[in-house]
């Protein structure tokens, strides 16, 4: 009875909340991502392909896909790691660990490609040793994986940790206590466990990755046709008041991030007894 009379207060205030969420989603991002395709099609489709056709736009997507294709897997595997670390293992420095996990959220990315200037820049750190080698980083595509993986460090990491030290490593101990080898473990019982957020936190990195702009511009030099993401080509063209074309590239970049959100939903409605199943564990 007195959780009931708890709840009944605030059982009216459901549908004006409910509306106020509603409506705070259609301004913030609804309306946005309306706004974008609008003004991409609003001199029609046929100059929409027109200004999608072009060899530098082209360039700019193959280089973001191509970046985010190097950037999520490494940190994938490094989240993977770094989780399995801090939630199976008690060793000095585990807080430092954790707390360094966390960094890029609070850092500015451009402060995040600001950091390879200082280290592979002309003037950097390892200027001389990357000279005499006829090595390039800044400028390049590995400068802008290297600003990407930056920033987008925590995300896989963080989607795992609370969900490993829920879990435990009680089926882990058993496995291992009935033979099974370390990697038999990790392929058998932790990675069927962990998939999910595993799914969850690579689609947050990647989808981070292929919009990121403030690291990547840094270490771009803005090259076009070479070193130009989609965002920074986006920034290019407003620039030149080409907004037709500005707003038909951001669109394409729109149009990646909803098919990320397409293949996550797909995915949890395949699989949404298993999901259930693993929930009400």
């Amino acid at each position: 009875m007195i959780a009931a009379s708890t709840r009944s207060p605030w059982r009216g205030w459901a549908p004006a909340m409910l509306l106020l969420a509603l409506g705070w989603l259609g301004l913030i991002i609804l309306l946005p991502l309306f706004t974008v395709f609008l003004e991409a099609f609003r001199r029609g489709v046929e100059a929409f392909l027109g200004s999608i056709d072009q060899p530098d736009t082209w360039a700019a997507v193959r280089l973001t896909l191509l970046v985010a294709a190097i950037s999520v897997p490494l940190n994938a595997v490094f989240g993977v790691a770094a989780a399995w670390c801090v939630t199976r293992f008690e060793f000095r420095g585990k807080s430092i660990l954790t707390t360094l996990i966390d960094l890029p959220f609070s850092v500015s990315p451009v402060i995040s490609g600001l950091v390879w200037i200082l280290l592979f820049g002309a003037a950097g750190w390892f200027a001389p040793v990357l000279d005499a080698l006829g090595i390039r980083v800044i400028f390049t595509v590995t400068g802008l994986v290297l600003a990407t993986v930056l920033v987008t460090l925590p995300f896989v990491a963080r989607e795992l940790i609370p969900l490993m030290q829920e879990q435990g490593a009680d089926e882990e101990s058993a496995a291992i206590t009935l033979g099974a080898g370390g990697w038999t473990t990790f392929f058998q019982v932790t990675l069927p466990n962990i998939r999910w957020a595993l799914l969850y936190g690579v689609l947050l990195c990647n989808a981070r990755a292929m919009g990121e702009f403030g690291a990547v511009s840094v270490v771009s030099g803005h090259i076009r046709g070479q070193t130009n993401t989609l965002p920074l080509h986006v920034e290019i063209l407003y620039n030149e008041y080409n907004f037709v074309g500005a707003f038909a590239t951001a669109s394409l970049l729109a149009g990646l991030a909803l098919v990320t959100l397409l293949i996550k939903s797909l995915l949890e409605w395949r699989y949404a007894g298993e999901l259930a199943v693993r929930r009400r564990h």
